[in-house]
């Protein structure tokens, strides 16, 4: 679903960071959302994913945050030093693939801008009475956003800014998770990266940036089901890419495999799961694949299309 809003409010929450209201023309209520959902900002020449970070109860405003990457390719900085207050922005959307499960208590871990798809999870389960904590690390304290919101927790909260306490103390957070806890970790790729090497039962994580592929690409066939077409897809192309070619329509935004636009069912065959979306659970069952990045493990895999 495509959206044309209104940025309402534009304001800075960190240092390099900037929160923006989106909200319909003229008022009136937008799509519901759930904890974990992202947009995309549809930018000239740019189309990014960013986590809603408001309050799901409010229909009438979207929020999100983004971060200045200095190393980006232009569309943090279009959003910091062009986009205004009252100017109109494309928006897609929601999305979720990294849904709030239900459990006993939670563990949430986030670094600098993660925070921002953890932000209304901690609302839903401060809501329901359960036990939960967040630990937040950040390269500085000033460059951790919404930092005043989430004292209001108390203690829940534990603030690691990396200049003052260095990097976190995951072995020690993890072992100290016991059996019916939910981990949720979102933030740069080194923390998420460190909290899957220790491996903690019931673990969800949400990537800004694509995993590094893995494993060599080879030739394979992909089979359309609703018209019996089979098309070649080379070493050097994507499904999605093969499938656009051929004429056929398919949803699509990151195309690097963080976004879960281009999910599709996978009727026959073995998927090479190289996205940063499904859980482990998910890519075991191999009921869908991303078409972006995924690839096969079988000589021929049978679409949903």
């Amino acid at each position: 679903m495509t959206l044309d809003l209104l940025v309402d409010r534009k304001e800075k929450v960190a240092d390099d960071v900037v929160a923006l209201t989106l909200r319909a023309p003229g008022g009136g209520s937008l799509p519901p959302w759930e904890p974990g959902a992202h947009v995309d900002l549809v930018l000239p020449g740019f189309r990014r994913q960013y986590s809603l970070c408001g309050d799901p109860s409010d229909a009438s405003a979207y929020q999100v945050a983004v971060l200045r990457e200095r190393d980006g390719r232009g569309g943090s900085a279009y959003v910091h030093d062009v986009l205004s207050a009252g100017d109109s922005l494309q928006v897609e959307g929601p999305r979720n693939h990294f849904a709030l499960v239900d459990a006993e208590r939670y563990l949430f871990i986030a670094g600098g801008i993660g925070i921002t798809p953890i932000l209304p999870m901690l609302a839903s389960v401060a809501r329901s009475g359960r036990e939960w904590q967040l630990v937040y690390g950040g390269r500085t304290r000033a460059s951790m956003a919404f930092t005043a919101e989430l004292a209001r927790h108390g203690d829940r909260v534990v603030f690691r800014p990396q200049d003052e306490h260095g990097l976190l103390d995951l072995p020690a957070l993890l072992a100290g998770a016991g059996p019916g806890t939910a981990v949720y970790c979102c933030g740069p790729e080194p923390l998420l990266a460190a909290v899957e090497a220790l491996e903690p039962a019931d673990l969800h994580v949400e990537r800004f940036t694509p995993r590094e592929e893995a494993g060599p690409r080879t030739a394979f066939e992909v089979e359309l089901a609703g018209s019996g077409r089979v098309l070649p897809v080379p070493a050097d192309r994507s499904i999605l890419e093969v499938v656009e070619e051929a004429g056929v329509q398919v949803l699509s935004s990151c195309r690097e495999g963080t976004c879960g636009t281009c999910e599709t069912g996978v009727l026959g065959g073995t998927p090479d799961h190289r996205d940063s979306v499904l859980t482990a659970d998910e890519r075991l069952e191999s009921e869908v694949m991303m078409l972006c990045v995924s690839r096969a493990c079988s000589p021929r895999l049978v679409l949903d299309l």
